[in-house]
């Protein structure tokens, strides 16, 4: 029963992630489209929330709740599709991360085009775009970790 509570929350913690992240992405290029400092500033600010309140702890559950199912199974981290799996999830923490400082950063400069009354500045832009490059690959990789989970392949 123990077994299937883990995986459970294993399951529900990838859905939160990975739709936490979809999400955002979604939203965050339909705010940034309006180049509307308000509109851009606001969606920001509730980005770095919902970071706060579902991607940070469903990015922490999922980890922890699949090394528990490895302990659990008596799977070596070692062993084929679970050491893919905890690559594929390294590698998108890896690309995630900056991308929520520049998340915070963009919200920032956002905020201060509102106060200014001035239009979105070239460093907004800019982080934006990097924000792009690491949030797809990110993305992917978070997509080809669950595949790797469910398939179970060998390394």
């Amino acid at each position: 029963m123990l077994y299937l509570v883990v995986k459970a929350a294993h399951v529900l913690s990838a859905m939160l992630f990975l739709g936490a992240g979809l999400m955002t992405a979604w939203y965050k290029v339909r705010a940034d489209r309006t180049h509307d400092p308000l509109v851009v500033a606001w969606y920001a600010r509730e980005i770095v929330l919902a970071d706060w309140i579902f991607t940070l702890p469903s990015g922490i559950a999922l980890p922890a709740t699949g090394l528990w199912l490895a302990w659990m199974l008596g799977q070596p981290l070692t062993s084929g599709w679970v050491s893919l799996g905890i690559g594929a999830y390294a590698t998108a923490a890896l690309l995630w991360l900056p991308a929520a400082w520049l998340q915070i950063r963009m919200r920032k400069l956002a905020e201060r085009a509102v106060q200014e009354g001035t239009a979105l500045p070239a460093e907004f832009h800019r982080a934006r775009r990097i924000w792009l490059v690491l949030g797809i690959p990110a993305f992917a990789v978070s997509i080809a970790a669950v595949w790797v989970m469910v398939a179970k392949h060998a390394a």
